[in-house]
């Protein structure tokens, strides 16, 4: 994801018209001087957007610890009159950065006391203004949500894990599989969430004492509930409560001796560095890359050096000291042996993380769970999404963690009507969280005519709540079922909806489940198309993709594969704009660029079609290049999800559960559950940092019925950064940009408000 940060900088630097450098090799170039520094153009960073690692290179340096390093580094940096830095890297580099910035004026003098530069340069350059991105795969910087790589590192894992499972359920064996982070437990973590493993290691959370024991019991347990699979997360800074180091070696000796369990370890390596970079990551690089230049743009010697960061959904910038602080002081709290503070440092995300894997992952004995005598029923409507079985999975083994009893509705609402329901247990959802398509299975169909058939199974089944997984026709379902509940007293009971669609166009909510799994096909796609034109002729690619009237996918796609336009519902365009896109693509194929991509919604313009503007690019394209079109298609909702939709589908889901026991035990009276209010018919979403419980009767005047989207939605505000990045002259709205913020330690009470 690196690239896709240089490149946003580069490109909105030039935007803003300010002159742009790369400089090559990290610190070690700036010392180095020379053809280390140099400057850049557009066409620079084009097509570097799907490469992974860093184009412009990166070292650690030794001399640039010294002053003498850092002095000739300001030297260098002075000939040319640059006073603006964006650093990428992980904590080291920032504080390095950090330093130089506070020295600058002191080496400054010094070199013009030795005469190297004169006393005009050192007024004219007096300040050095410093942004940082944090880069790095462990997400081990306090105050951003994700790091960059973070994501792509997790689905090297996922990759890995898919492939581990299939052959280790043939021989039924146990893995140990060892991941990267040395001080930080997130990617074990959060892998081991995404295909729920048997246990996890990670430095901030060491097992209690006799973890030997009990990890042997639950392994065996596994292997007697016929589970034909064990696997082990381990990070490669694991340690128990005594400080010491727990090896995946350590790991695999004790289940052999103790089980004699067939174990092999698979440590993964440089692995997760690697690979093409996901989608998020491009898109988080790229915002952070166009904000990080704003910050630049706005810095005064005054103002601290910034990191400029994710906050749920939202850029953000804090002080880059607080945030190194306090990264350095979860390792202090580490050392003392003080996890419960190192866990709460993390901040919100890893909490929530680490709560819901202790949920899920270890099955209380008949013996301790509560008993509640509440049946819960959970089904999935709409079209199938990625990410709904591990959603189901969490539910199930959340509610029955609980004490409810669950019920799982085959083929939705329609099924429902049909008698399709049975009960489902803890050990039927394991492996369900790598699972593509919906294991349940999903309908279209709304539930206004099977009214009665659905109150009675709801009546002969006693179900007490309902958790709706689904998308648009999910949200239209809950509407109708809390019309029908003057009629029917069955329908009197708290339901909630997860939402769940590859089109991401539920309102309520900024993200769905399956929308990043789709978002990765789709870039996945392009990446491809692009290359296959490579060694051709010029040549332009028109894609369609799916969504409704939904633009996000058609937006974020082209935001994540380069396109140079995105034609969308929620922007109306007209012939006019269409033909400024094939000029301004027909003035960029006279330079260096040799490809073009143009991505179309499917329901953008039902005159504008794709064969028409295939049509139209082809005609006025003539003599500069040729065009090819592509349907994605239904590939769009297939394929094993991704670590995003995995574990936001396994979280909000959770959460999801834990409301619906709340209103249980809020809305029983006199041996019954009767909910008739509109806050008992709920929908959870994710709303720029929190995760929210929205009555759907409130959400009504969000959403435009005609075109199922909601009226206002959040990514349109990246319309801009999509123009700027393809060389558009556009306005860019700065209202939205990041106000400098204060690193805040949260309070266990804002905790439960959750952020993914």
């Amino acid at each position: 994801g690196m690239n896709a940060a240089v490149r946003a900088v580069v490109r909105m630097g030039i935007y803003v018209k300010a002159k742009v450098y790369f400089i090559y090799e990290g610190y070690q170039g700036m010392v180095d001087g020379g053809d280390n520094i140099v400057e850049v153009s557009w066409e620079s960073v084009s097509s570097i957007l799907q490469v992974g690692g860093t184009v412009i290179g990166s070292a650690r340096c030794k001399s640039f610890r010294t002053r003498e390093g850092r002095l000739q580094a300001a030297s260098n940096l002075v000939q040319r009159g640059i006073t603006n830095l964006c650093v990428i890297g992980g904590d080291g580099s920032l504080t390095g950065a950090n330093l130089f910035r506070e020295e600058w004026s002191g080496l400054l003098e010094e070199l013009a006391q030795k005469g190297m530069i004169d006393k005009e340069a050192v007024k004219k350059y007096a300040y050095l203004n410093i942004v940082g991105m944090v880069g790095s795969i462990d997400n081990d910087f306090c105050g951003t949500d994700m790091t960059i790589g973070t994501d792509s590192a997790l689905h090297r894992i996922i990759e890995v894990v898919d492939a581990i499972m299939t052959t280790a359920q043939s021989h039924q064996r146990t893995f140990v599989l060892e991941v990267m982070g040395r001080h930080c437990g997130y990617l074990a973590l959060v892998s081991a969430l995404a295909c729920g493993a048997d246990w996890v290691f990670i430095p901030e959370y060491p097992p209690e004492e006799g973890w030997e024991d009990s990890m042997c019991v639950k392994l065996s347990e596994n292997r007697a509930r016929k589970k034909r699979l064990n696997i082990i997360i381990v990070a490669e800074g694991a340690i128990d409560c005594h400080n010491q180091p727990i090896t995946s070696e350590k790991v695999k000796e004790l289940v052999v001796q103790r089980l004699g369990f067939d174990t092999r370890v698979t440590i993964l390596g440089h692995v997760q560095r690697g690979g093409t970079p996901s989608a998020f990551d491009r898109i988080l690089a790229s915002r952070m890359g166009v904000e990080a230049v704003l910050a630049l743009l706005e810095a005064t010697p005054a103002t601290p050096a910034c990191v400029v960061s994710l906050s749920g959904n939202q850029s953000v910038r804090l002080p880059l000291m607080e945030c190194v602080q306090m990264t350095q002081e979860v390792q202090k709290a580490m050392d003392e042996g003080r996890f419960v503070e190192a866990v709460r440092l993390r901040g919100r995300s890893f909490e929530n993380n680490l709560n819901t894997y202790k949920l899920l992952s270890h099955k209380k004995s008949d013996a301790e769970l509560p008993k509640t005598n509440f049946n819960v029923a959970v089904l999935n409507v709409g079209a199938p999404a990625a990410g709904m079985n591990a959603a189901v999975r969490a539910a199930v083994r959340v509610g029955i963690t609980e004490g409810h009893k669950m019920f799982a509705v085959i083929d939705g609402f329609e099924g429902f009507a049909r008698g399709k329901i049975k009960e489902i247990s803890w050990g039927d959802v394991g492996g369900w969280t790598g699972q593509g398509g919906s294991i349940l299975g999903t309908k279209r169909t709304l539930p206004a005519k099977y009214l009665e058939k659905i109150a009675d199974q709801m009546r002969t089944n006693n179900i007490n709540a309902l958790m709706v997984i689904g998308g648009f026709e999910a949200y239209l379902g809950l509407l109708e079922l809390s019309a029908a509940r003057e009629k029917y007293d069955e329908f009197c009971v708290p339901m909630v909806m997860v939402p769940a669609t590859v089109s991401n166009n539920v309102p309520g909510s900024d993200f769905s489940i399956g929308a990043d799994t789709a978002l990765n096909t789709i870039t996945d796609t392009c990446d491809r198309i692009k290359q296959s034109a490579s060694g051709t002729k010029r040549r332009v690619f028109i894609i369609e993709t799916m969504g409704g009237y939904c633009g996000y996918l058609a937006n974020m796609g082209a935001l994540a594969a380069g396109a140079d336009a995105a034609y969308i519902f929620e922007e109306q365009f007209d012939i006019r704009e269409l033909q400024a896109n094939v000029e301004h693509l027909t003035e960029k194929m006279k330079t260096s660029i040799q490809r073009g991509l143009v991505l179309r919604n499917e329901n953008c313009n039902e005159n504008y079609t794709t064969d028409f503007i295939y049509q139209l690019y082809s005609e006025e394209g003539k003599g500069v290049f040729d065009c090819r079109k592509n349907v994605l298609g239904h590939m769009q909702q297939g394929g094993a999800p991704s670590p995003f939709d995995r574990n936001f589908g396994t979280k909000i889901s959770a959460k999801a559960m834990q409301w619906i026991s709340k209103k249980l035990k809020e809305t029983y009276r006199k041996g019954k559950v009767f909910a008739n209010t509109d806050d008992s018919v709920c929908l959870l979403g994710m709303r720029r940092r929190n995760l929210v419980f929205q009555p759907v009767a409130e959400l009504k005047t969000e959403t435009d019925f005609v075109h199922r989207i909601p009226k206002e939605q959040w990514w349109l505000k990246l319309r801009p950064l999509m123009k700027i990045l393809a060389k558009y002259k556009t306005s860019y709205d700065v209202s939205d940009s990041g106000q400098l913020e204060h690193v805040a330690m949260h309070t266990p009470k804002e905790a439960e408000t959750g952020t993914i």
